[in-house]
């Protein structure tokens, strides 16, 4: 028995656990996400609360604006917190506060091919997401439920992937029921 503190400690080890956490460790790394929107205060702030409450195991997560307004808004507060999700935290930056270089894959909501909105279009995925800025309550309800769907299906991508193998260039051949082609999003632009 050992002692630390003046108090007995008991140190259990095995094989597989000492392989497990030197090994697993070693091995594994989240996948570094980054939603973006517009203003960072409606569809990114949501899917980057939603990812970070059932996903923080395996995804990294952040979110960002090409012209954000420096707040979150209260419709997308409520939303999350009426659907069980956490909302604290959350808070509208711009795409330059926000490390994209390291991102393994970005999720451009803005509406916009990410060719024309991000130098390195390699790392995103289009998603078409209409934009609640200024709707009803119903209105931030269906495109929450919209985002949800989203990014559970990319946690799920992702958790199915090869450890450190997951960038939006292999999207293609993860496979996705999202009707994703190569990487985009079908009706998005491309």
């Amino acid at each position: 028995m050992l002692q630390r503190e003046g108090l007995p400690v008991r140190l259990v080890v095995s094989v597989r656990s000492i392989w497990c956490e030197v090994f697993c460790l070693k091995e594994f790394r989240r996948v570094r996400v980054v939603f973006v929107c517009i203003g960072n205060s409606c569809r990114s702030p949501m899917a980057e609360g939603i990812a970070a409450h059932i996903a923080s195991d395996v995804m990294e997560v952040s979110s960002a604006g090409v012209a954000a307004l420096g707040r979150v808004q209260t419709m997308s507060k409520l939303t999350l917190t009426k659907n069980g999700y956490p909302a604290e935290g959350l808070e509208s930056k711009p795409c330059e506060d926000v490390d994209l270089e390291t991102a393994d894959i970005i999720i451009n909501m803005t509406g916009r091919p990410g060719q024309a909105v991000f130098q390195d279009a390699s790392k995103v995925e289009d998603w078409d997401v209409e934009d609640p800025y200024g709707s009803d309550v119903e209105t931030y309800q269906r495109i929450f439920e919209d985002i949800e769907r989203r990014v559970v299906e990319l946690v799920g991508r992702v958790r199915t992937s090869e450890a450190g193998k997951f960038t939006a260039r292999n999207l293609g051949e993860e496979g996705s029921d999202q009707g994703m082609e190569g990487g985009r999003a079908k009706g998005s632009g491309q």
